[in-house]
């Protein structure tokens, strides 16, 4: 099933499915960042003085379908993810929107996310990909709260097909700025970390996934 069916345009799933193939990071100020446990990250510094992130690389044991569902399913992730402090969806004006509240160590303060999603599998080049675009909204049921930050700019895309043995061949774009008085080389740093650590965690997840097949 498609969560936030509607919310992006056919057109938006194919270039992360390209990338998949041939990642675009040559020129264009895409750097390699770091290779570790199979992944390699690269970065691209914005006008803000934030980076967006690349990821590629192979998620060992772990089906695509399943990596998928892993994503999706927001119950599990409460389980699994410990910097989740809420997480829910919920319909509003008729479109599925997903509330999303993350643990920030003291003593920094909360950060908060209102986004939409959506899922696909297409066929790309004879290859089943699983396509999962993510990215911010603003909705009136979803008001700010006291003491948390929300964040307004996040994004990610997520293309993952099989890797022709048991696991994943998997790509994701990652951005957000998380606002407030951190300095961006503390993000910047979180970052690099946290992206990768996220696809390693959710890899071990999917061998405990009580639906998984």
């Amino acid at each position: 099933m498609a969560a936030g069916s509607g919310v992006f345009s056919q057109e938006q799933f194919w270039p992360p499915c390209a990338e998949l193939q041939q990642p675009a990071v040559a020129g264009a100020g895409w750097e390699l960042l770091l290779e570790t446990l199979g992944l390699s990250v690269y970065r691209l510094l914005d006008q803000t003085g934030l980076y967006e992130y690349k990821v590629f690389g192979v998620l060992e044991d772990c089906p695509p379908a399943v990596l998928a569902d892993v994503y999706m399913d927001l119950d599990y992730r409460k389980q699994w993810d410990q910097y989740v402090k809420e997480l829910y969806e919920k319909e509003c004006n008729g479109q599925a929107v997903v509330y999303w509240q993350v643990k920030y160590p003291f003593p920094l303060s909360d950060r908060d996310y209102v986004y939409v999603r959506q899922r696909q599998e297409l066929d790309f080049e004879g290859q089943k990909v699983h396509v999962i675009l993510a990215q911010s909204t603003s909705v009136p049921q979803f008001p700010e709260k006291s003491g948390v930050i929300r964040v307004k700019q996040y994004k990610q895309r997520l293309a993952i097909q099989s890797d022709g043995k048991r696991g994943s061949k998997v790509f994701m774009y990652y951005f957000d700025n998380p606002g407030g008085q951190i300095p961006s080389w503390l993000v910047n740093w979180a970052a690099k970390n946290g992206v990768p650590n996220f696809l390693k965690d959710m890899a071990k997840a999917c061998q405990n996934y009580p639906k998984k097949t």
